[in-house]
């Protein structure tokens, strides 16, 4: 087995999601980089939300805090020295892609060519329509997605730009400086064939979520089909997945830790979104749950099937210090055998 990256999901837009409310300030997040560097992983992920989702109004009585990813991932690689860092996802709908662009090659020259942008339309659509009002009505946000990827190509390469198309209108803009790295790695993220078109023509990498190894060898499969057809090299390609953990001294174990934690009533409130069709038994076989050793061989499978980083990972805890130990847990138990 080649080298294989993991990186960790961040709490920048998770409390209330993924764990509970209250659940990690900003600069936790900070130091919660530091300790993954330290402990070997490869890189960090942020979320990105911007308001508060209906459900997570109704089961939590103090409302979650977002932090804006950007911001914090550029403190963070100030603190950190070798650690990738990225989004997983940032929402473009919710954004301008001139100002996008502008604010992510900043990032990326601020940390040296560390920055990874994972990017999507965003799981909750009343989100959307809490940020756009009436305008939401008659927005596709795949065809925002896309036309935003679009253009911030173009000023990714071009001297200036000029662009019409149906959600932007931009007339002889000249952006610099552009990105350190070129060309810029996107993440394209979504298990649709949309999304799998999308990481064909855009992606530096797929970011798909909670897939087993068969749907990830599928995935990939199409992914290599598309990419024949538009005259690119499936190889340049990362097959980034992001899965949850739950270790446990045995299968059971880790099983009522994961189905105990904030982070499965989380994948239960995707499943009119994101995690459609999946059935909540079936979790297990698509994430990162058992013993060390278990652990290890359904990475084996992953990596079978085509995945070269597991690129967010999600640890099942209900408190910060759950989530450091489980952290560290992971690293030692699973990672250092690998």
């Amino acid at each position: 087995m080649g080298k294989i990256n993991f990186g960790v999901g961040i709490p920048t837009g998770t409390e209330g999601l993924m764990y509970p409310a209250p659940f990690a300030s900003a600069r936790d997040n900070i130091q919660l980089s530091v300790l993954a560097e330290k402990l070997g992983y490869d890189s960090v992920w942020g979320n990105d939300h911007v308001s508060t989702q209906h459900y997570v109004r109704g089961e939590f009585p103090e409302p979650p805090n977002y932090y804006s990813p950007l911001p914090v991932l550029a403190s963070i690689a100030e603190n950190t020295k070798k650690l990738k860092v990225a989004t997983a996802l940032l929402v473009f709908p919710f954004r301008n892609p001139a100002m996008m662009a502008k604010e992510v090659a900043t990032v990326d020259h601020l940390s040296q060519g560390r920055l990874l942008l994972g990017v999507g339309i965003g799981a909750y659509r009343e989100e959307f329509i809490a940020m756009k009002g009436g305008e939401a009505k008659k927005a596709h946000r795949g065809r925002m997605l896309d036309e935003s990827l679009e253009v911030m190509e173009k000023i990714f390469k071009e001297d200036n730009v000029s662009h019409r198309g149906e959600y932007y209108d931009l007339r002889d803009l000249q952006s610099y400086p552009k990105p350190y790295q070129s060309p810029f790695p996107f993440y394209i993220g979504g298990n649709s064939p949309q999304g799998r078109k999308r990481t064909a023509r855009f992606g530096q990498g797929w970011l798909p979520a909670v897939l087993s190894p068969e749907e990830i060898r599928q995935g990939c499969s199409d992914i290599k089909e598309k990419c024949e057809t538009l005259g690119r090299s499936f190889e340049e390609i990362d097959i980034a997945p992001q899965l949850s953990v739950a270790v446990g001294k045995t299968r059971e174990e880790a099983l009522e830790k994961f189905e105990n934690s904030q982070l499965f009533h989380h994948m239960e409130s995707l499943k009119k979104s994101t995690l459609k069709d999946q059935d909540s038994s079936d979790y297990s076989t698509r994430n990162l749950i058992g013993t060390p050793d278990e652990i290890g061989e359904k990475i084996e499978e992953y990596v079978r099937a085509g995945v070269t980083t597991f690129s967010a990972l999600l640890f099942a805890a209900n408190s910060l210090e759950e989530f450091k130990e489980a952290m560290q847990e992971f690293s030692e138990g699973v990672m250092e055998k690998i």
